[in-house]
């Protein structure tokens, strides 16, 4: 059954890259010299030093290690995927004529552009229809296979808060940023007795991040707990 699926590499503090650069969306060749870089290349160090990784972007080196294997994971699962504009345009040149993903991407975006075929099975659609129908045409096209929201961040809040999300992997990387972009914000959504709830599914700990997979369970009303004012969980401990 074909889940739709997101990952998402984050600070101790929720950041998932530094502060956000303030040129145009559509200028993203200034990227890798803007502050967002340095906390972004940081969170996602365990993804880099990955063999896996490094092979599907054509490097050579990396470590084959338990980080290696969720990075192999996590693309044999994928059967297409869903980004947002501005992730496209930062990589475009970076990712070349050949991309890692190998599969259908259909990029959120109100700048209609056509179709982009590029070499090992990897293709661009831009969808200005809005990030529920880039979901459904991901479904469509993923053959069976989990959709991966590829981010950034704001996608992944909106297909969060659009209630599409099944699952949802952290990998928290033991540093602070102090600032950033963060991954998650009132932009969700949620009123004052609102929460999505999440059940932890998996937990892998290694030296340099820890992975932590959720299933998504949605949103629910928060219940105020005053059992300790009313005195009954007083009572339960002494008896």
């Amino acid at each position: 059954m074909t889940k739709v699926t997101a990952q998402m590499s984050v600070s101790l503090d929720g950041f998932y890259t530094g502060p956000r650069d303030t040129h145009a969306p559509a200028d993203m060749s200034g990227w890798m010299r803007g502050p967002e870089a340095p906390g972004f290349f940081r969170v996602t160090r365990w993804a880099v030093d990955a063999m896996a990784w490094r092979e599907r972007q054509g490097f050579a080196g990396g470590e084959q290690s338990v980080d290696s294997e969720i990075v192999a994971e996590m693309f044999a699962a994928a059967g297409a995927y869903v980004m947002g504009r501005r992730m496209f345009d930062a990589g475009e040149v970076p990712w070349g004529d050949e991309p890692p993903f190998r599969a259908p991407v259909f990029v959120v975006t109100h700048r209609p552009r056509e179709v982009l075929e590029r070499a090992g099975g990897t293709s661009f659609t831009f969808v200005t229809e809005g990030v529920e129908r880039a979901v459904e045409l991901a479904r469509d096209a993923a053959g069976g296979k989990d959709v991966a929201v590829a981010g950034g961040g704001e996608l992944l809040r909106q297909v969060l808060a659009a209630g599409l999300l099944d699952q949802l992997e952290l990998h928290i990387s033991p540093v602070l940023l102090g600032d950033g972009q963060r991954l998650f914000d009132s932009s969700l959504g949620l009123g004052a007795d609102d929460g999505i709830e999440l059940v932890p599914a998996r937990v892998v700990e290694t030296p340099g991040v820890t992975h932590i997979r959720y299933t998504v369970s949605g949103r629910s009303k928060l219940v105020l707990d005053d059992r300790g004012a009313s005195g009954d969980l007083v009572a339960s401990a002494g008896q």
